[in-house]
């Protein structure tokens, strides 16, 4: 196997700066050495461009209706992913994007979609199922799930439209969902699975149902980390924490039981911001992630 990382330095789709910086802590925690060490080889593509916001108005292309902050330029940059994406694939390796913000999913899955059938496990604080019409914020980083399922109005949507089934992404660690956010997942067909979830059943049954969901009908997994995903005293450094998540060994069962499936195709991790952080500790544990997502264990 080889894999493929992909810099996406978006900071676009949130309020808070620092995101930017995600790729560089993720390589300077050791990503190439981590990946090598599991017998998988390495290739580095660098980071995509991206705008910056200096200077630029946010709401200089307007959905139809509700607010979608750096559409334009969203848009630009999650085409340039998707290519990035598509390419890897094609050319036999594993896509691993580095984010940036949550927002660049849309161009992640697009580009996963486009050379497989596949499913997607969501592993998030947040169920990014907010629309430019529900959203409270306008940030787009809390719109890629329902953005990549061709729901809500984003101008025109054959930029950010995936071909994955509803019933193809699944959702686990959700604790912080906006309320019309919360009707829209509830009529959905998406699997959506709390914490409460976890709480109640353990987190290893709850990702298992999670991925099955997620491959039901296709072979090929897109897995999507969040590392608010984890509680933050595990991860401080990300943009929007929020308590109650994950913990270090819940994380990393997960990212076992993703490499048990032998379905991984593509994989991102996003919103490590390294402002925010201590000693770049999130970093450091997201490429330990990675690393048990690509199938490191104990023994």
């Amino acid at each position: 196997m080889e894999l493929r990382a992909i810099g996406a330095p978006m900071d676009l789709g949130a309020d808070r700066r620092g995101v930017d910086m995600g790729p560089s802590a993720l390589r300077y925690a050791g990503l190439s050495d981590a990946v090598r060490s599991v017998g998988v080889s390495y290739d580095d593509a660098g980071d995509l461009p991206v705008p910056r916001p200096e200077g630029r108005d946010p709401n200089v292309e307007r959905p139809a209706e509700g607010s979608a902050k750096y559409l334009r330029e969203t848009r630009w940059v999650c085409r340039r992913v998707e290519s990035a994406v598509a390419d890897a694939i094609e050319d036999g390796a594993v896509p691993l994007v580095l984010g940036g913000d949550h927002s660049i999913a849309i161009g992640s899955v697009n580009g996963a979609s486009a050379a497989d059938d596949v499913g997607v496990l969501w592993l998030d604080a947040h169920g990014d199922f907010n629309t430019p019409a529900t959203s409270p914020s306008g940030n787009v980083h809390g719109m890629p799930v329902a953005a990549f399922l061709g729901r809500g109005v984003f101008g025109d949507m054959s930029w950010a439209t995936a071909d994955v089934d509803e019933e193809n992404v699944a959702m686990v660690g959700l604790r912080s969902i906006d309320g019309e956010e919360r009707t829209a997942l509830r009529n959905s067909d998406v699997t959506a699975y709390t914490m409460s979830d976890v709480d109640t059943r353990g987190l290893v049954p709850v990702v298992e149902e999670a991925i099955e969901a997620a491959l039901d009908g296709v072979d090929t997994l897109h897995v999507s980390l969040d590392m608010d995903f984890l509680d933050p005293d595990e991860a401080p450094g990300v943009g929007t924490p929020v308590r109650g998540g994950v913990s270090y060994r819940e994380a990393h069962a997960a990212m076992e039981l993703v490499a048990e499936t032998g379905a991984l195709g593509s994989m991102e991790v996003v919103e490590v911001n390294p402002i925010l952080d201590s000693h770049n500790r999130t970093a450091d544990l997201a490429v330990e992630l990675v690393s048990s997502c690509l199938g490191k264990r104990i023994l």
